[in-house]
């Protein structure tokens, strides 16, 4: 039942977002943010274990990014192969960056975590000969070992057995709300969140769920960026929370770009359709406009390289020939194969004029997944007590300097199920007060989100230079501090509203990944340097860590690791250096 607002406010950094009052609030056990494969697997498995469990999601329930997700899902699950062999695959991709502990355990409970997800009412595709589930290859495996279903809906299936699970089980959701900040005691601890349900309902405008246990599974931040294959409710908004919390991030540089998006033209914005890895997994080639084949001599498996490889081929070969796209031919494949495998692309692909039956699909990179994220251990949690994260919002170490294709949805499962278990295997406790502190970052004004990504596309893309990076990190910062004169000398912010929050999260996540990217001096993984074109071991397999300071509001601090092993949530890292942008 609802109860009138508390008037609590976030304490952490003192830094939180400009919002009216808390109007409404809830009570719970456990809150989770986001309704994807991580976020409704927690949901789920707290709400079983007896904990009142709220659900909050951006949009609604199956509206997220696990729905878009196209390849499937990768676990040691065919005859011959093994969770070892899954580790070593995703141990290359990640280019020496990957915590090999939490690799192991993705790997090792993958297999059962997807067969509980089956048990929820997931089905995959099987063979109509032996009745096993499909396996499929995809960039970077060496053997077929991604699950399945629809042909290439598998986001789609998983997202609504899940979201069929959760109404079946009777737990508290509340859609079309923007989480704004985490609400935490005076001793830092999380209480709850804050947030802004958008129309009306049961509840309108900005509330609070109290809970002594917060889960951010909001998803990525791919709109920083002009293209991606995001959708637009992707901004970064749960690493923003988190950093004003006084959480830490890591590998925020390594933002994958997908190789093979449908190509709509120079000037596309927003969400693009993208073409997923199975259909290169199925024998479909890059190609030039000559029709030559590109990918072949470059590395062992060609078109079916980790992605960063195959990206990085692409847009040499269209700096090599000023091209804006290469193609992706797949013509070989049939009419019958393209209907009943990949039913989703040939549909998207005709809408937009292209029939990839009798002719090669345009494509080029474009923004795709976070390999960063907020820094976890092995049970989700993040460094500030009783705040967890999981899914493309967390950096569990498993992924490195280069996620490895349909990594992403084992990981979001089998970690939910370990943050779940380490909640209810402890004592319930109570929600404590907040802190109340008053909001002292500037909003940025709803136009700032379309400069943000135009700046970040300029200089933060696939390819980087301390050129680019230095001229995006004064652009972000002008950004910054024009707001920020305007809230200390006159008293103003941009009114408070949805656009005005996500734009505000958007340069927050947007000046900590080119803090980092203009850091790292090397190229690894989906990181790639035209300056420094060779990757550095000596120097750079060491992870950054990033946050916001507590005293001075315009610094980022950054904290090297001192090897590439991923540090304890718990333990202090390094001395931090200031990073002034």
């Amino acid at each position: 039942m609802s109860t009138p607002g508390r008037g609590i406010q976030p304490g952490g950094t003192g830094i939180r977002l400009h919002a009216p009052a808390p109007g409404w609030s809830l009570d719970a056990d456990v809150v989770v943010v986001g309704s994807g494969v991580a976020g409704l697997t927690a949901a789920l498995r707290c709400a079983a274990a007896g904990r009142r469990t709220v659900v909050v999601t951006k949009a609604r329930l199956d509206d997220g990014s696990t729905r878009w997700a196209q390849g499937g899902i990768a676990a040691a699950l065919g005859e011959g192969d093994t969770p070892e062999q899954h580790l070593d695959d995703t141990l290359v991709a990640g280019a020496g960056l990957c915590d090999e502990e939490a690799v192991r355990l993705l790997v090792t409970e993958g297999p059962g975590a997807v067969r509980r997800l089956m048990e929820t009412g997931a089905v995959f595709d099987t063979s109509s000969e032996t009745g096993e589930i499909e396996l499929t290859r995809e960039g970077g495996h060496h053997r077929r070992r991604i699950a399945h279903a629809g042909g290439d809906a598998t986001g789609a299936e998983i997202s609504r057995a899940l979201v069929e699970a959760v109404q079946a089980a009777g737990i508290e959701t509340v859609e079309n709300a923007l989480v704004l900040d985490l609400l935490q005691d005076a001793r830092g601890r999380t209480a709850g969140v804050t947030l802004h349900v958008m129309g009306e309902g049961q509840h309108d405008g900005v509330g609070a769920v109290h809970a002594p246990a917060v889960i951010l599974a909001t998803g990525g931040m791919g709109q920083v960026f002009s293209a991606t294959t995001n959708p637009s409710v992707s901004t970064g908004d749960g690493v923003a929370l988190a950093l004003r919390a006084g959480a830490e991030v890591s590998d925020l540089e390594f933002v994958q770009f997908h190789p093979t998006v449908l190509f709509l033209g120079a000037d596309a914005e927003g969400q693009q359709p993208l073409v997923s890895e199975a259909v290169r997994g199925e024998g479909a080639y890059l190609v030039d406009a000559d029709g030559v084949r590109f990918m072949t001599g470059q590395h062992e498996l060609a078109e079916l390289a980790p992605r960063d490889i195959v990206a990085k081929g692409i847009m040499r070969r269209m700096q090599e020939q000023g091209a804006q796209h290469m193609f992706l031919d797949a013509r070989h494949f049939g009419a019958q194969m393209w209907e009943q495998r990949f039913p989703t692309i040939l549909a998207a692909c005709r809408s937009h004029g292209i029939d990839p039956v009798t002719e090669p699909i345009p494509v080029a990179p474009a923004a795709h997944y976070a390999s960063g994220g907020v820094r976890t251990d092995l049970h989700g949690r993040t460094t500030v007590p009783g705040l967890y994260a999981c899914g493309e919002v967390a950096c569990t170490g498993v992924h490195g300097a280069n996620r490895l294709a349909s990594n992403s949805l084992l990981e979001g499962l089998v970690f939910a199920e370990r943050i779940a278990d380490d909640i209810t295997a402890q004592a319930r406790s109570g929600n404590g007060p907040g802190v109340p502190v008053p909001a002292t970052g500037p909003l940025q004004p709803a136009a700032a989100r379309y400069e943000v990504q135009r700046i970040m596309t300029d200089g933060a893309g696939v390819l980087r230079s301390a050129a680019s990076l230095r001229t995006a990190a004064e652009a972000l910062e002008g950004l910054y501090a024009t707001a920020l004169n305007d809230l200390e000398a006159h008293g103003k912010t941009a009114e408070p509203g949805v656009d005005t929050w996500e734009a505000t999260n958007l340069l927050c996540v947007a000046r900590v990944l080119v803090a980092a990217a203009l850091r790292r001096e090397e190229t690894r993984g989906c990181h790639w340097r035209e300056d420094h074109p060779d990757r550095d071991d000596a120097a750079w397999r060491r992870h950054l860590v990033v946050r916001l300071s507590a005293t001075e509001k315009r610094a980022l601090v950054v904290l090297p690791t001192d090897s590439a092993d991923f540090p304890s949530v718990r333990l202090p890292l390094s001395t931090p250096q200031s990073l002034e942008q």
